[in-house]
């Protein structure tokens, strides 16, 4: 089972598109675990185990500073894009997720 984090400023904008992912995993018949946080919580998150974090465009600014949380425990991290974001795509920002995770 994949687990996959998604990341924002409040852990509120990005529930959408974790219930859209979760339909495109469904579909898919992909093992996934997908949950939404707020930026504040990864530390705590990366130590309870995840696989991939995706940011939420609106934290992008915080990516350095996330980055350097998440490389020391071999965990991927990326902003999702802000077009596939904006149109809630969610087979879009699964797949660019366990693309993330396959190349790390």
């Amino acid at each position: 089972m994949i687990k996959i984090g998604l990341f924002c400023a409040s852990g509120m904008s990005t529930s959408m598109m974790v219930k859209k992912m979760i339909k495109a995993a469904e579909k898919r018949e992909l093992g996934v675990e997908i949950n939404a946080y707020p930026e504040s919580s990864l530390a705590k998150v990366l130590d309870e185990g995840i696989d991939v974090v995706l940011l939420g465009p609106q934290v992008k600014f915080k990516f350095p500073s996330l980055k350097a949380l998440c490389e020391p425990k071999g965990v991927p991290i990326d902003v999702i894009n802000s077009l596939d974001y904006g149109m809630m795509n969610g087979d879009k920002v699964l797949s660019a997720a366990i693309e993330l995770m396959e190349n790390k």
